[in-house]
């Protein structure tokens, strides 16, 4: 009778009986299946990133080092975004919407950096259907940035809650949701910078 009362009152706040929230806990679902999407495409990439005929090959125009940067200005935007959630729960608006803002501007530079060696890659010949290379490569990389655009768009949105007030300290977890998402999108980049531009 105990359990069952703690689980109706569990579920009158939201919650499941771990204690998580049906909205964090549905969220985590839904990492879960993104992880299985991206794992799809990694391994189509995988298979034929060797299998072209023609060039141009991995070894050939990929800018190591301009993604190397890149990455990191997208690894700290992770740093950022975890001081934004910090402020939130500190209710200190100004700073939360100033790291949320530095959210946005690092991933809008890792974007640009991303399009101009786009356009590098593609005036050396690799298009989405010069090979399989090239299309399993723009069609992965390019799902990634999608994701990324996603994220920004959010990010805009929190701000602009935040800016009226729309969540105080007790509801961060609005912007702990957000993170989630935004730390799941640059910990794949991780594992597509390493296995796409590090392992040619």
């Amino acid at each position: 009778m105990a359990h069952a009362a703690a689980a109706v009152a569990a579920d009158d706040h939201g919650q499941t009986n771990t204690g998580i929230s049906n909205w964090k806990l549905g969220f985590w679902a839904f990492i879960a299946s993104e992880c299985l999407f991206f794992g799809t495409l990694i391994s189509v990439y995988m298979v034929y990133k060797g299998a072209a005929i023609t060039g141009p090959y991995p070894n050939e125009i990929f800018d190591v080092l301009k993604t190397t940067v890149s990455t990191t200005i997208l690894l700290f935007s992770s740093l950022a975004m975890v001081l934004a959630l910090d402020q939130v729960i500190k209710a200190n608006k100004k700073k939360a919407i100033l790291w949320l803002a530095a959210v946005i501007l690092m991933g809008a530079a890792f974007l640009v950096m991303e399009y101009t060696s786009y356009l590098k890659y593609i005036s050396y010949g690799l298009t989405l259907g010069s090979s399989t290379f090239g299309s399993s490569y723009y069609v992965l990389t390019g799902t990634h940035k999608l994701h990324v655009v996603i994220g920004m768009i959010w990010m805009a949105t929190l701000i602009w809650l935040i800016a009226r007030d729309r969540i105080p300290p007790h509801k961060s977890e609005t912007v702990e949701i957000a993170g989630l998402y935004w730390h799941f999108v640059d910990i794949i980049w991780i594992v597509i910078f390493t296995l796409v531009y590090l392992i040619q």
